[in-house]
């Protein structure tokens, strides 16, 4: 009985403790926000242009272009730029952004690095980079293939009552890390954020975003194109009859090879509701209102260049087509949900699903969710991690293939049977033997251990405007948005997928955002929380589940956010080219016989080329001499690489089809199937292995 009181008593001083620990957090955080709003109570009245002055001001004062490593990733952020560096394999790019911790607002305009192959993050400063900004938009330049292009964002008053909008156009050298502002002569796209951009041979193509004033937000739908050889914005002039996409922003916005891929998007439009529900006929009265849509259609971006005898400055012949709404497309729709290029690809990744419940507020559900989007067949096919299969350890006997293999089995051979001549045991004794052969070699150095980053077999935590980039098939996915009651969490890392093998997410960073400040109401919903916790604390113990609830109650920024954020577009290549409007019938098949070779489960992309490399070099001089090229005009070397990139496509293109394929025969216990007349002589076993 005295030790159950004791231990009672015990309970009770820690829960004070606690208590005393969580008030004197929470006196700390009202001096936060009191001395937020002593710094931005006349945010309404700051001149931007000056503060925008200030920082060009400190800006300049950097003499030249240098690059520090950090000791520590950058500040987590939103609405910023993530980018795989198109000249560097080992390289991703971050850029821009903003923090909103609950009070104010901070924009950046640093350019961080992060090194994939050493995990190093580095910071530059430059003397001439774009001012801070958050909603811009970057892609990479398409003829200009090491050039990353720049345009637009905004900048606010740290209590965002007041925003300015950028129309500046830079671009980016990433070897060097120069930033160079493009001037143009003629008309130029007008100040604006959260609109996209993307390449097609010497084009840079940007559309839509918005602008936000004190009064409205106005949705754009206007089509810009920049060349990059005759330095010139055109604006084509479509006809009136031509169908176009709505004004929207958040969109997708992908490369390929006869123009550009559209789907998606966010915007406010215009409805009619009931000004008073509860009044009956005609006095009920009526009430304009902006309602948040969500867009799914799909359109496609036809470019025809001018034909080479044209004048200079010559714009190109561009048209809308809008296809079919992709079939298996996630559901619900979802709004912030991003997506990055890859090899004839999009990949898809979270977003958020608002269900409105009354006028006060909404709720709203968070996904994490991997889609792949296969533009030629229009149609979205989930991704899944899977447990890496295990890999057989072949016999001694079967890894001494080839030439070297019989060359160093030899060499064995003969050091096991002199070791036994010297040591005076028959040459019988020689197998049993152990030989280094590397006794007679230099030590090699010992290599610095990497450090161990934790994989996990589910994907990131569910949030919205996330930040995508493809790098060596590998995704990267970086930040993004969640929200929980009033509280608004900038998610503070980056994580890694393989898209070949899915075979787990791997943690880069991450670190716990304590940056919020909040405001007086959440202090008083939070000690409201507390009484009614001392409440239930006296009664009994009570389990207090920290996880947020998947349904919530958004905040006001979440809107604004969804446009601003902005993707990247990290493509090397523009994808395989389709025609017009996709039937039902082709986006609903789930392969394509297209009588190309076709990969087999398990099969890697080097295993399937080899298998089918002569019917991929047919097809590609095939494919040659219908465009007037002869085959012999090329090396053996360029033949079996254009090849390899041929059958290349063709593995990915299947890849989800594949991946269902191995995932069914797995779990009916059926391992990796092998064709005894593929492996030919070199199997072992029968006349190869006793030979």
């Amino acid at each position: 009985m005295a030790k159950e009181k004791k231990g009672k008593s015990e309970g009770k001083k820690a829960k004070a403790a606690e208590k005393k620990q969580k008030q004197e957090k929470k006196a700390q955080k009202k001096e936060k926000v009191k001395a937020s709003k002593v710094e931005g109570s006349d945010a309404e009245d700051v001149d931007l242009d000056a503060v925008l002055a200030e920082y060009k001001k400190a800006q300049e004062e950097f003499v030249k272009v240098t690059e520090t490593v950090s000791e520590a990733p950058p500040k987590a952020r939103s609405s910023s730029t993530f980018l795989a560096s198109p000249s560097n394999s080992n390289q991703l790019l971050l850029f821009g952004g903003e923090t909103w911790n609950g009070a104010l607002a901070s924009f950046y305009n640093d350019l961080n690095i992060y090194y994939t192959d050493r995990d190093e993050w580095h910071c530059v400063t430059s003397p001439n980079a774009p001012l801070p900004r958050s909603g811009h938009a970057w892609c990479r330049g398409g003829n200009q293939k090491d050039s990353v292009f720049l345009f637009g964002g905004e900048f606010s008053s740290p209590k965002q009552g007041t925003f300015y909008h950028y129309n500046d156009f830079w671009k980016l050298e990433p070897s060097t890390r120069e930033w160079t502002r493009i001037e143009t002569k003629g008309k130029t796209p007008p100040a604006r954020s959260g609109h996209r951009m993307t390449y097609y041979k010497n084009y840079i193509i940007l559309f839509g975003g918005f602008q936000d004033t004190s009064n409205q937000t106005k949705y754009l739908n206007d089509l810009w194109l920049y060349d990059t050889q005759n330095f010139f914005w055109y604006n084509p002039t479509l006809p009136p009859a031509q169908l176009k996409p709505d004004a929207r922003s958040s969109f997708t916005f992908l490369p390929h090879e006869q123009g550009a891929v559209l789907f998606g998007g966010y915007s406010r439009v215009k409805a009619t509701v009931s000004a008073n529900k509860s009044a009956k006929g005609a006095s009920q009265g009526q009430r304009n209102i902006l309602k948040p849509m969500v867009h799914e259609d799909c359109f496609f971006l036809r470019i025809t260049q001018p034909s080479p005898d044209s004048p200079p400055n010559t714009p190109p012949n561009v048209r809308w087509e809008k296809r079919k709404k992709p079939a298996n497309a996630p559901n619900p729709r979802r709004a912030g949900a991003t997506m990055t290029y890859h090899r004839g690809r999009g990949i898809l990744f979270g977003g958020v699903h608002d269900v409105e419940q009354s006028e006060e507020g909404m709720d709203s559900e968070f996904f994490n969710q991997l889609f792949a989007w296969n533009i030629e067949r229009n149609r979205f096919f989930p991704l899944t991690l899977r447990k890496p299969r295990a890999q057989k350890k072949a016999a001694p006997s079967e890894q001494r293939l080839g030439r070297r293999g019989r060359a160093q089995a030899n060499e064995e051979e003969l050091l096991k049977q002199l070791a036994a001549l010297q040591a005076g045991s028959s040459l019988e004794d020689a197998d049993a033997m152990d030989i280094d052969l590397k006794a007679g070699q230099e030590p090699e150095e010992p290599e610095e251990p990497g450090r161990d980053m934790p994989v996990s077999m589910e994907l990131p935590h569910p949030r919205f405007n996330a930040q995508l980039a493809v790098q060596d098939d590998v995704l990267y996915i970086y930040g993004g948005t969640y929200e929980a009651k009033d509280r608004e969490y900038t998610f503070d890392d980056l994580y890694a997928i393989d898209l070949g093998k899915l075979d787990g997410c791997k943690q880069i960073f991450k670190r716990e955002d304590d940056t919020w400040v909040g405001s007086d109401d959440e202090d008083e919903d939070e000690e409201d929380e507390d009484e009614e916790d001392d409440e239930e604390d006296e009664e009994g113990d009570i389990e207090i589940d920290e996880e947020p609830d998947a349904l919530i109650s958004p905040s006001k920024r979440k809107k604004k956010q969804m446009d601003e954020v902005s993707m990247a577009d990290t493509a090397s290549s523009a994808g395989s080219s389709f025609g017009d409007d996709v039937s039902e019938a082709d986006t609903t098949a789930t392969s394509v016989d297209d009588g190309l070779p076709h990969p087999r489960p398990f099969e890697s992309r080097r295993d399937f080329f080899n298998r089918t490399s002569n019917e991929w070099q047919e097809i590609l001089m095939t494919s040659l001499r219908w465009k007037g090229i002869q085959p012999e005009s090329l090396t053996i070397k360029e033949i079996k690489t254009k090849a390899f990139e041929l059958s290349e496509e063709k593995w990915w293109d299947c890849r989800e089809e594949i991946t269902a394929l191995e995932d069914e025969q797995e779990a009916a216990g059926i391992g990796e199937i092998v064709s005894l007349a593929d492996k030919g002589d070199s199997a072992p076993g029968g006349a190869g292995r006793r030979r």
